[in-house]
């Protein structure tokens, strides 16, 4: 006997544009305030979780969204639990603050 399972054919697709932008703003408030070696630490330490992070995120998320807006903070949920996505904010975060420190060594010259 054969089940038919649904599949998300998004779910394994390259993220899109507005994916991530999502990430790209992660990334900038994480370098904006500072953070960026730990975060960098943290996110390769815990790639391997991400979906039991996700869904720990998603437990707190009740109280989390008192102070948040909801849709951002489950949009930003659901693009974490996977370890790729993870992995694109991380380069990310490289990425923008090697920007960032190239044009700091572009003023002082």
């Amino acid at each position: 006997m054969e089940v038919d399972i649904p599949i998300d054919k998004n779910k394994n697709s390259e993220l899109g544009i507005q994916e991530k932008e999502v990430i790209s703003r992660i990334a900038k408030k994480i370098i904006d305030r500072g953070f960026v070696t730990p975060a960098v630490f943290f996110l390769e330490l815990m790639k391997p979780f991400a979906l039991l992070g996700s869904h720990a995120l998603v437990f707190f998320g009740p109280i989390i969204t008192a102070f948040t807006r909801q849709d951002k903070y489950y949009r930003a949920t659901e693009l974490l639990e996977d370890p790729k996505n993870v992995e694109f904010l991380i380069s990310e975060i490289e990425r923008i603050d090697k920007e960032n420190n190239n044009k700091s060594k572009e003023v002082k010259s």
